[in-house]
């Protein structure tokens, strides 16, 4: 994580996205801009919780561990999307890990400013509010979807989301091979049928496996097996 000590280019994210009215005067100058690399831990599952993140640029992968070490993936969120919301109105630990899928920027402010200068500002409850909800209900989705859609189906949409972001057209990543294991865990899976079923998309030209990644060949094929990306 690095500090950007970029005050106007802070501002252009917030004007940007539309939020300059989700943060009163008192809390601006405690804003601060951060960039995230491409596979960095943003927080992780049950460290504790001082930050309120939000995702201005890039793209993150939200997924959490069971005590038997098992992850699975929740969603990639791409702008506007909040990090610490949870935790800061529950007053825990973070709940899930997030990592950097692209290269990331994100707005931080420590939750103590928040607390001093905004804990009873309506228009930063009511943001708040609004993305709560709406992460419970694509929670309860993914996790229906996730045990209904075929390991094929699944496989596809995590392959998509890790090699493409939206919001930055040169961004071209690849998976690699040596994560398969975690991979296996977070679709919800064995690693020697995830294996099979690789082998089953080169074998249809979908993607491409070499000793060290693996790249999408049709991205078209490869979305069309999709249908529509079950981890967003």
């Amino acid at each position: 994580m690095k500090e950007i000590q970029d005050r106007k280019l802070l501002h252009s994210y917030i004007q940007s996205h539309h939020i300059e009215s989700i943060f009163n005067e008192p809390l601006i100058p405690h804003l601060s801009l951060y960039s995230f690399d491409q596979g960095e831990l943003i927080c992780s599952q049950g460290e504790p919780s001082q930050h309120l993140y939000v995702l201005v640029k890039g793209k993150i992968k939200i997924y959490n561990q069971s005590a038997e070490g098992r992850r699975l993936v929740i969603s990639f969120k791409t702008p506007l999307e909040v990090i610490g919301d949870i935790e800061y109105i529950q007053g825990i630990d973070i709940i899930n890990t997030v990592e950097a899928v692209s290269p990331v920027c994100m707005i931080g402010v420590h939750y103590r400013w928040l607390k001093q200068f905004s804990s009873d500002y309506s228009p930063l409850l009511n943001f708040l509010l609004d993305i709560i909800t709406r992460k419970f209900l694509i929670k309860s989705n993914s996790f229906s979807l996730n045990l209904m859609h075929q390991v094929e189906v699944r496989l596809a949409s995590y392959i998509l989301s890790v090699s493409f972001d939206e919001s930055n057209a040169l961004f071209r990543g690849q998976l690699s091979t040596s994560s398969l294991t975690d991979v296996s865990n977070l679709i919800g899976t064995s690693y020697r049928h995830l294996n099979r079923v690789i082998q089953k998309l080169s074998a249809a030209g979908l993607i491409e496996r070499n000793r060290e990644y693996i790249v999408v060949k049709d991205r078209e094929g490869l979305s069309a097996l999709a249908s529509r990306n079950i981890y967003k």
